[in-house]
């Protein structure tokens, strides 16, 4: 895409900056009965659209992993008639953005048009989701592009830390296994593979879809239709099991000639539908949320200067819930980094937070989502992630209440529930005085 069009787009995103709950969120049911949510903007001449479908990397082959992100990296190349390099230079030409991407629970799409070209960006998204070509030249070079991703990242710290940590994690369970593949398992995938994927997973019956811009209801309901209503009814999923993590206690050393050591840590959390889940976040903000005023990040870079930056954050899946974070640091002070984690950690899970902290972690999460929703697509990636997390259509106006409802006591109560006992840890360096348990 020129600079003039990413520059136009850009300005038009910011043009969409007004707070969600500004505007009515519209459930629209299509005549195809298919349902998404939808904020009108009006005043924009820009309509984002973002849609899931129950599956992701889980409903990869145990034997092949790596499928779905193969899907997800070759739907825009090319479909139907058109091949790829016709395909892109459709998209280019009316400065249409459709993007795929395959998590470990969820296959997500979005489109992003311009409501002058909405025929042709509707009718490529169409084509996209149900007649992908997989070419073979197409399937052949994306395979040698993601294998030339996995021999660079066999010398990452970062990518050898979190890859360890989740097969430690979740040994024998689709989380466990690399949702990007691996290089034994992508020279065996084939297009046959991709369009098994496809069929089982792009379907119906599991689908949300948010959309965020200038159109109305009916004018929404035919549109989804159009993409949407051609795929088949129903799934034909793979059940994902329940797990809890394993490795709690044990520390995992990786012995790699790197500048740096990088530390993963984790331990288990909360399922979103969990009563505790809104003290939990509020609690997992203090201790490592992401933001200067953590006491992680208090603690290891602001007093000691350990490492440039530490984060931790709640992350959740349809099968397990978890609180994981990271760093990195020079390899002679990778021990004492560890130690502050785990003091930190107690500290936190025998006292809890105090007033004054958590005063201020209400305040900053109510203001930093309002300002997180400055571009329609942002609205519309959060319409989503509210329907897949089954939170009700009133989220957005109800959140600052439950936020606001977090006792001290409560975050008490939770931190002795999340903190108490170990972590699994994974260290990749050449860390002094640290070794594995």
């Amino acid at each position: 895409m020129n600079k003039l069009i990413r520059g136009f787009l850009f300005a038009v995103f910011c043009l969409a900056a007004a707070p969600a709950w500004a505007v009515p969120i519209e459930k629209v049911i299509s005549p195809g009965g298919i349902e998404a949510w939808l904020v009108r903007q009006e005043t924009v001449p820009l309509i984002s659209l973002e849609f899931a479908f129950v599956g992701g990397a889980s409903q990869d082959p145990a034997n092949k992993p790596g499928v779905a992100n193969m899907v997800s990296a070759l739907m825009d190349e090319g479909a139907g008639d058109i091949d790829s390099r016709a395909f892109h230079e459709r998209l280019e030409g009316k400065a249409i953005e459709l993007n795929f991407r395959a998590g470990r629970d969820y296959f997500n799409g979005s489109l992003r048009m311009l409501n002058e070209h909405r025929d042709e960006a509707v009718n490529l998204m169409q084509l996209a989701l149900t007649a992908p070509r997989f070419d073979t030249k197409d399937v052949d070079r994306i395979r040698g592009q993601i294998i030339s991703s996995f021999q660079r990242d066999a010398t990452s710290p970062n990518a050898i830390s979190s890859k360890r940590w989740w097969a430690t994690a979740f040994p024998n369970h689709p989380y466990g296994r690399e949702a990007n593949g691996t290089l034994e398992s992508l020279p065996t995938i084939t297009a046959d593979d991709l369009r098994a994927y496809v069929k089982r997973v792009v379907a119906r019956d599991r689908l949300k879809i948010a959309i965020v811009g200038n159109l109305d209801v009916a004018a929404a309901g035919v549109l989804i239709d159009r993409i949407f209503g051609q795929l088949p009814a129903k799934s034909d999923l793979t059940p994902v099991p329940v797990v809890d993590m394993q490795g709690l206690g044990q520390r995992i050393t990786v012995d790699l000639d790197v500048p740096q050591t990088v530390i993963t840590f984790g331990r288990k959390g909360v399922f979103r539908q969990d009563p505790d889940f809104m003290t939990a976040y509020v609690l997992d903000h203090i201790l490592g949320g992401g933001s200067f005023s953590s006491r992680l990040y208090s603690e290891i870079r602001e007093k000691r200067g350990l490492a440039y930056g530490i984060s931790d954050s709640l992350v959740w899946f349809k099968g397990t819930a978890l609180m994981i974070g990271g760093t990195a640091t020079r390899a002679d002070r990778a021990a004492e980094t560890l130690q502050v984690i785990d003091s930190e950690v107690k500290r936190m899970a025998d006292e809890g937070p105090t007033a004054d902290e958590l005063a201020k972690a209400k305040s900053y999460l109510k203001g930093a989502y309002a300002l997180n929703l400055d571009t329609s697509n942002k609205i519309a990636g959060a319409l989503l992630q509210i329907q897949l997390d089954n939170l009700g259509i009133d989220y957005m106006d109800r959140r600052s209440a439950m936020i606001d409802a977090v006792t001290l006591e409560d975050t008490k109560r939770v931190a002795q529930r999340l903190l108490k006992g170990g972590m699994l840890v994974t260290v990749v360096g050449r860390p002094v005085g640290t070794t594995s348990n």
